[in-house]
């Protein structure tokens, strides 16, 4: 003869543990993710047309960059001399700064090279297509 047991009564289950793993999970994700805000750099580049009277007053600068390293006019020059080459003295007149890209440059040589021609006065950086 089979034995009736009594049935147990059923326990509720409990939020507390799931809501603290879910409290530790969001806290993990909060201090290893990074909040950065991204930065944006103006683009000029030279296209077709006819250039405006500024454009035809202004000095203009030659900057090739390549793999190997940067020419300014021609002459080999150093990233670490770019900005005393690229100084203009007080009251001197607006320069162009035309960036032409060899095909083997990084995006990073022309972010570099952009926020170097941005914080210098006077220098409006233009890149070549």
């Amino acid at each position: 003869m089979a034995l009736k047991t009594a049935p147990r009564p059923r326990s509720r289950l409990s939020m507390t543990s799931l809501i603290d793993v879910i409290f530790l999970l969001l806290l993990f994700f909060m201090l290893t993710s990074t909040f950065t805000k991204y930065g944006e750099i103006e683009l000029i580049s030279g296209g077709q047309g006819t250039p405006g009277p500024e454009a035809s007053q202004a000095e203009r600068l030659f900057l090739t960059l390549r793999p190997a390293g940067l020419m300014l006019n021609g002459t080999p020059v150093t990233p670490e001399d770019l900005p005393a080459r690229l100084e203009a003295p007080e009251g001197s007149d607006p320069r162009l700064l035309l960036i032409s890209l060899a095909a083997e440059t990084s995006s990073q040589q022309l972010v570099d090279v952009l926020t170097l021609a941005r914080g210098l006065p006077g220098l409006t950086p233009v890149v070549l297509r």
